[in-house]
């Protein structure tokens, strides 16, 4: 049981060094004065504005994640409230290999900037940025880091803000069992990323194969659905009129028995955002997996799901 404790500390104390190791660079390399985004032509569009933006499971730090995609959904968008719902930051990859390219770095500082500028930053992390709990209550470069956190819509809804692998029993009871599963996801990605290439030859949009399996697999659908209802009995039992989280990669919002449970999706493959509007309204955002930038003006932000809180 000691050794298991030590070896515990000593993986914990690894993503601890790894996760400030990438924000130190990240802050580091920060540019001290006015930066044109590199990849909108024409710096003359306005921001998207919304009262808050919700985002998850963008896992900085794998070359599954969609920086470019982000970066840009990061750059033409503004919120008065900024929530990072978890693993945002992959330390169970960066443990096992080093990936840190210049686009993510950028991602890091892009939401510093944010922060700086006057957005309210919270960090609420999740079990691939688990680290970052050794850290709770505390403000980095102006992003608070929090446990959970509590969002109030325009319209008065109370929502809980959680990642959600507190309720994800595979992660809180079989741990060896999320890390299998973690490198299986990996080498999907793989695949698909293989394939894609492939259907984009051929002029065919992209193609989900972990969403494939995920949506058809009946297993799959069942845990979804378990995940969705602890979420809203949480929420209920803490008194919250719903929910926000992430960790399961499927954008969602609906009513579940009285309580709204949203998800944010990921920046992985479904590139999902959750926002509110300025009437409190929540809606979920679908990034343009391509062609974000058309005639020198960044296409905006498109609703695929929209729900009155």
């Amino acid at each position: 049981m000691e050794a298991m404790k030590q070896d515990a500390t000593s993986a914990a104390n690894r993503m601890r060094a790894m996760l400030r190791r990438g924000f130190a660079r990240a802050a580091s390399e920060a540019p001290r004065g006015p930066v044109m985004d590199r990849s909108v032509p024409s710096p003359d569009h306005e921001p998207h504005h919304y009262r808050a933006i919700f985002i998850s499971d963008t896992h900085l730090g794998t070359p599954g994640c969609q920086a470019a995609a982000l970066l840009d959904f990061l750059r033409v968008t503004e919120s008065d409230r900024l929530y990072l719902v978890g693993d945002i930051v992959d330390g169970w990859q960066l443990e096992r290999r080093w990936y840190w390219p210049q686009s993510h770095n950028d991602i890091v500082q892009k939401i510093l900037r944010k922060s700086r500028k006057g957005t309210r930053v919270v960090y609420v992390p999740g079990n691939h940025d688990e680290a970052a709990r050794h850290f709770l209550d505390v403000d980095f470069g102006g992003v608070a880091i929090r446990g959970d956190a509590e969002h109030v819509t325009a319209r008065g809804v109370r929502l809980l803000v959680t990642h959600g692998d507190r309720f994800d029993a595979v992660v809180t009871c079989a741990r060896w069992l999320a890390l299998l599963g973690d490198r299986l996801y990996t080498v999907i990605l793989e695949l698909n990323q293989h394939f894609n290439a492939l259907r984009a030859r051929m002029g065919l949009p992209y193609w989900s194969l972990s969403q494939f399996l995920k949506l058809r697999v009946k297993n799959a659908v069942q845990y979804i659905t378990a995940f969705e209802d602890a979420l809203a009995r949480e929420a209920r039992a803490r008194g919250f009129d719903g929910v926000v989280c992430g960790h399961i990669h499927h954008a969602e919002m609906r009513d579940v028995g009285g309580v709204l449970y949203t998800n944010c999706g990921d920046w992985v493959e479904s590139l999902t955002a959750l926002v509110e509007h300025h009437d409190g309204t929540l809606a979920v955002l679908r990034w343009p997996i391509a062609a974000f930038v058309s005639g020198g003006h960044v296409t905006p932000p498109r609703d695929v799901a929209e729900a009155t809180a």
